[in-house]
């Protein structure tokens, strides 16, 4: 029986602080002030504000985006309650090669179900999906990993141009792509919605960003979903008096983060993001690329050239598009921009919101809470027959107590020999802890050496086993090949399958319903880890 929910306890790299959040243990909640409850949330639309012409600027901008990429009706009605007074769910993510990575569709379902929640409890609010353009880093985020009809992974890779370190919103799809799009097409199956989608967004000369909000709008035409795109020069200029107040505080806010990580240290967490006493939370272009911007002795420092606060301050009144928040101030800045009840983020997200709230406090005057997104694995029919035929269950896979082919293979060895090398087991620890009595009461200081001995005796039969475990192999290679669908499928590259899989190829192979599959999962009691099984 394959559990609905596995505890993060058993999911590889989760934080102390993550569990601590989770379970509200009175040690985290100092650095997290907001209960994750939806009446607790809907209770801040009382407070939050909203309709106020900052926002009414805002829409009009995200209206000439959204209609750029092609939004529907539902998106556009919901700009519309926006610049009425809805409030904004809001979640994001970098935009990733043909979609991205799975996570970023399950945060957009956590942020579509909370939506629905609140608006049945009679608070208006719509989702909003914030595409983290401004991101610098085109490496991490040009490739996508698809799975062929046999679970055999196939990596692909973007041919793109424009400056190197500049943001990916000003990244171009360069020659190449279509081809490329067309043989994604292919694998995922050329007359399917996806592919169709795909083809209709990703093109050369598109933009990386305006191609991903492209798919989004397509994928996401129903359910109204709301697209943000940072670099547009209008929402800069809205943003201009914020990052020259965050540049004029920018020491006070550095001692309330030192202040912040200390606290957090002391309380056994760790701090997501390094805080220096060069820091400033704003990056600036020189000559395209995107680079930090130091404090140094009063002034500060952009590369090698030294400016004062007074020049930085005229700079970013001058050219605000040249400025962008850090990941710091980034939340600051979508809560500057938009009347936010909560933000859906993953466990690193949670992490530095830890730290930002002192930020939030000094900028905002409140802080916004941060709810966990929806984290799961999602198993096919043939994995889940493959899962059952072996007997393998997730948390073993994901903490690799051994090979995973060399566990089924051991598992496979003939009853009789696996029962000999129990017995084998059992025989050497009732003998050798009979040795050791009688040598405590002979000669107490060979007890020790009693004990390497057995583990020598240990290592052997085991060392044994996994010998006949490999012939097993050898004798049968679809063990092997089976081994490798379940760890390509669910666990990726050592990793967790919602990081790795591109989403699309769930949404090809499953079609629209998959998005209200994942809506209704992340609505599931369970606040940990899911699994959802596909039919």
């Amino acid at each position: 029986m394959i559990p609905a929910c596995i505890p993060f306890s058993s999911i590889p790299h989760t934080t102390k602080l993550f569990a601590d959040y989770l379970s509200q243990s009175p040690e985290v909640r100092k650095f997290f002030p907001h209960s994750s409850e939806v009446s607790h949330i809907g209770s801040l639309a009382r407070i939050v504000p909203r309709g106020t012409e900052t926002h009414r600027r805002v829409t009009d901008v995200l209206g000439r985006q959204n209609r750029t990429w092609g939004a529907s009706d539902a998106t556009l009605r919901n700009i519309e309650r926006l610049q009425d007074g809805a409030h904004a769910v809001v979640t994001g993510q970098q935009v990733g090669l043909f979609g991205g990575p799975l996570l970023a569709f399950l945060k957009v379902a956590s942020a579509l179900a909370l939506t629905q929640q609140l608006e049945g409890a009679g608070v208006q609010c719509v989702p909003v999906f914030w595409m983290a353009s401004e991101d610098h880093d085109l490496e991490e985020v040009n490739q996508a990993l698809l799975l062929t009809h046999d679970f055999q992974l196939v990596p692909f890779k973007a041919h793109t141009s424009g400056i190197e370190g500049a943001p990916v919103a000003k990244i171009r799809l360069a020659e190449g792509t279509d081809e490329l799009v067309a043989q994604v097409a292919d694998l995922l199956g050329d007359d399917s919605p996806a592919a169709d989608c795909l083809r209709k967004s990703y093109r050369e000369g598109e933009t990386f960003s305006n191609a991903y909000a492209r798919f989004y709008a397509r994928v996401f035409a129903k359910h109204g979903l709301v697209l943000l795109d940072p670099t547009d020069t209008e929402l800069h200029r809205i943003a201009a008096p914020l990052f020259r107040e965050a540049v004029s505080r920018a020491r006070e806010l550095d001692e309330a983060l030192f202040a912040r990580n200390a606290e957090l240290k002391a309380a056994g967490y760790h701090e997501q993001v390094k805080v220096t006493d060069l820091s400033t939370p704003l990056f600036t272009l020189v000559e395209g690329a995107r680079v930090p911007v130091h404090r140094a002795n009063g002034q500060f420092t952009i590369g090698k050239q030294r400016v004062s606060a007074e020049q930085l301050s005229q700079r970013i009144a001058e050219h605000p598009e040249n400025f962008s928040a850090n990941v710091l101030l980034r939340p600051v800045l979508q809560d500057y921009w938009l009347p936010t009840l909560a933000y859906f983020g993953g466990p690193a997200e949670i992490a530095y919101f830890a730290q930002v709230g002192v930020v939030y406090e000094r900028l905002l005057g409140r802080a916004t809470p941060i709810l966990p997104r929806l984290s799961a694995t999602l198993i096919e029919p043939r994995i889940e027959h493959l899962l059952e035929k072996y007997a393998v269950e997730l948390p073993e896979l994901f903490h690799g107590e051994c090979e995973l082919r060399d566990c089924i293979a051991a598992r496979l060895l003939p009853r009789q020999l696996k029962e000999d090398f129990l017995k084998g087991r059992l025989a050497i620890e009732e003998a050798m802890q009979r040795v050791s009595e009688s040598l405590r009461s002979l000669e107490p200081t060979l007890v020790r050496a009693a004990t390497r001995a057995a583990n020598k005796m240990r290592y052997q039969i085991n060392r044994l086993e996994k010998r006949a475990a490999s012939a097993e192999l050898r004798r049968n290679e679809v063990i092997a090949r089976h081994a490798a669908q379940i760890e390509n499928s669910l666990y990726p590259k050592k990793t967790l399958q919602e990081r790795e899989i591109a989403a699309i190829y769930f949404y090809a192979k499953y079609g629209p319903e998959f998005i209200d599959r994942l809506i209704q999962s992340s609505q599931a009691p369970c606040p940990e880890h899911k699994v959802i099984q596909l039919a």
